[in-house]
């Protein structure tokens, strides 16, 4: 990582710390209130191809579900009510921040994979995760609704595993390293602005996800 980028990583996460305080703590005792204990989940993932890290969000699941997976259609029906709002909004992913400041994500970068994925496609792993793993990124923007759509269809942690492995992660990861070799600061900010605003409703952003296939060839 760059220390430009990490510098703006730094500087925002103090900015959106600040604004994101409040929010934050409502939404902490909103899952203690409405779901119980635990509110925060803790995984880990994989940093680089071998050396992973802790990764922190607020629960969306119910208690015991475990961490072995993709979520999929399998999975639908241990989401909380609350959770589904946390998940469409990414308002989970808040604690993030804290991941963010330690050094461990960038705010835009590859999503953080599980280590047993990271060890089913070591070859593919290697090159994507160069780049530290992020909250949102190119293939995050372009593949995310595809990607729901074909886990949601699935019905066994066997299916699901082999949708992700064989159609998902070669997917992701030619739109990760794509990102790597023609990636800037700007486009971050661009990348950042789009995540907001598809997030947020807004048309703009909206408007610019459903013209991905553009937007690739003239990034």
């Amino acid at each position: 990582m760059s220390f430009s980028k990490r510098c703006v990583d730094v500087c925002l996460s103090l900015v959106l710390g600040a604004i994101l305080v409040l929010p934050g703590i409502l939404i902490a005792f909103a899952i203690l209130l409405l779901d119980g204990r635990p509110v925060f989940f803790h995984s880990e993932r994989m940093k680089t191809h071998d050396q992973g890290f802790t990764l922190w969000k607020f629960r969306t699941m119910r208690e015991g579900t475990a961490d072995n997976s993709v979520t999929a259609g399998y999975k639908s029906n241990r989401v909380t009510r609350l959770g589904s709002v946390l998940r469409r909004t990414r308002l989970d992913e808040i604690p993030q921040i804290f991941n963010i400041l330690r050094g461990d994500m960038s705010f835009v970068g590859p999503r953080p994979p599980l280590r047993r994925f990271v060890n089913m496609r070591p070859e593919l792993y290697k090159d994507v995760l160069r780049a530290r793993p992020g909250v949102t990124g190119f293939a995050t923007l372009f593949f995310h609704e595809t990607e729901e759509r074909l886990l949601r269809q699935c019905r066994t942690s066997r299916q699901a595993d082999a949708v992700y492995i064989h159609q998902c992660i070669p997917a992701k990861a030619r739109l990760d390293l794509f990102w790597a070799e023609n990636g800037s600061i700007w486009r971050d900010m661009v990348l950042l602005w789009m995540t907001f605003a598809h997030v947020g409703g807004l048309g703009p952003g909206k408007q610019m996800l459903t013209k991905s296939t553009r937007a690739i060839r003239t990034w």
